[in-house]
């Protein structure tokens, strides 16, 4: 199949470009390199069935030209950071919003490419009262971020139900693993490269969140892609558990053989968490999706664990 992945630049796209590079589809990328990097991708560089293109959904032109004879699409490109969202909504709305509106119109004007996969976010849940969240739990995000990707839902299930377009949409949950360069693992890491005597914590340190290892989320975005069971379908994607902040900092500090060393926990909120918009507790139900033969092979701990392993191996370690 020819496949067009929007952000195959970045973290969880370079990964998916290297799945169906691997599987003999042909790949097109589209970034704008803002935060992803060639280098990801630039094994793939010669490869005939590979075309890189640096740009982005905001030049309606660009993606209507792309996506002519292009099978499915894979809408990974988004603003990166729910913290991001509070101090910059005109990015979520651009890069989630307005990028989505105009691939879902190059889509319902092309004659071949009709199926899309987009990756939400389980910060469309806000502060669920009911964990683990299942799918039909109403959506109250409490950031930006998450009402720019609540908002994305709605203009793909819209289309689904106006024009002839097909559509699996997940709501990700902390996606981990080599090439990660941000969220708390990351962060943390690099706090102790600055200062192994002592790590900062933001919010106070009891936050419980899915992590999903990214050989795991590959595959379930993967998962029987070629053709899709239903016009629409919608699945959380996580682990089966979550775990705290504190239990990351403990097995990021293991894993760098740091001993002596104290928690700073700091700009918390009156109620523990690390900034306005986060969501303290995270948990997901992944039913819907076990029930069509995938299941993660990792847990969170694991996950965070590997992530760590993958991060020190790609920088170089410690010293």
């Amino acid at each position: 199949m020819k496949t067009l992945v929007t952000g195959g630049a970045g973290f969880i796209g370079s990964h998916l470009v290297d799945y169906l590079m691997k599987s003999d589809n042909e790949v097109v990328v589209l970034d704008n390199l803002s935060t992803g990097r060639v280098s990801n991708i630039e094994s793939w560089t010669d490869n005939p069935r590979f075309t890189f293109v640096k740009g982005d959904l905001l030049k309606k032109g660009l993606i209507d030209n792309l996506i002519q004879d292009c099978d499915v699409v894979f809408h990974l490109s988004a603003n990166l950071e729910s913290r991001m969202g509070k101090l910059s909504p005109q990015v979520c709305y651009d890069n989630n919003i307005q990028a989505t509106f105009n691939l879902l119109e190059a889509m319902r004007s092309s004659i071949n490419c009709k199926k899309v996969i987009f990756t939400s976010s389980c910060t469309v849940y806000g502060d669920a009262s009911v964990l683990p969240t299942p799918e039909t739990y109403n959506p109250n995000p409490i950031s930006i971020y998450g009402a720019s990707k609540l908002a994305c839902e709605v203009l793909v299930r819209s289309y689904v139900n106006s024009y002839d377009i097909s559509a699996r949409v997940f709501r990700v949950c902390n996606v981990v693993g080599p090439r990660l360069r941000h969220g708390v693992i990351y962060d943390f890491i690099n706090k102790l490269r600055t200062n192994p005597d002592a790590l900062e914590i933001l919010g106070d340190g009891t936050q419980k969140k899915s992590y999903i290892y990214i050989k795991d989320c590959i595959n379930a975005l993967t998962f029987k892609f070629e053709k899709f069971a239903d016009r629409y379908s919608l699945y959380n994607l996580a682990s089966t558990d979550n775990t705290d902040v504190k239990t990351v900092a403990y097995i990021v500090t293991e894993e760098m053989k740091l001993k002596d060393h104290k928690f700073d926990y700091v700009h918390k909120t009156s109620d523990g968490r690390g900034w306005n918009g986060d969501v303290k507790y995270t948990q997901l139900s992944i039913e819907n999706l076990i029930s069509i033969g995938w299941s993660p092979l990792y847990n969170s701990e694991e996950s965070v664990r590997l992530t760590t392993r993958d991060l020190l191996k790609e920088e170089g370690g410690f010293n």
